[in-house]
């Protein structure tokens, strides 16, 4: 169980820092005004997908039902952990069906860009919705963060 449990904090480590340094890079390449900078950095965002983030969080999910499957089911009856649970799901379906393929897009367009083609509003508005999203994930993420290591007492019925 102490195995599981330090796999769990690693993946949760892995998952959240691949989360705000992705961040932080695309942001400072965006800033740049450069758009070899920006396909760099949309392109290295990938590659950060699938050996940290993706990684990060199919950790979580086996690492955490693993550890709830030894210690009893009736462990999610917890509100912390029902709710770290569903918003784990929450922000991988985010990370999966909206931020992937907004990367993608940005990939593609920042590659035009350099070839001069002018695809540059179309690039900008991905890239907001990519970091409105992306914060999104990021806020949720530390709040699981929060009611993991807090495990707070919430009651139903206010």
């Amino acid at each position: 169980m102490r195995l599981m449990l330090l796999l769990h904090v690693g993946a949760a480590v892995l998952f959240l820092g691949a989360m705000i340094t992705s961040a932080y890079w695309k942001a400072r390449a965006d800033r740049s005004g450069s758009m070899e900078a920006m396909a760099y950095a949309c392109r290295s965002l990938l590659f950060a997908d699938v050996m940290f983030t993706g990684p990060g969080i199919i950790g979580l999910l086996a690492t955490g039902f693993w550890m709830v499957n030894l210690s009893g089911w009736d462990r999610f009856q917890e509100p912390w952990l029902a709710i770290s649970f569903l918003s784990l799901l929450v922000v991988a379906i985010l990370w999966a069906a909206i931020m992937v393929p907004l990367q993608l897009r940005m990939v593609r367009l920042s590659r035009l860009q350099i070839s001069n083609v002018n695809t540059d509003p179309e690039y900008r508005k991905s890239s907001r919705r990519w970091a409105i999203v992306g914060g999104i994930a990021t806020l949720m993420t530390v709040g699981i963060l929060f009611l993991m290591v807090m495990r707070p007492e919430i009651r139903a019925g206010f």
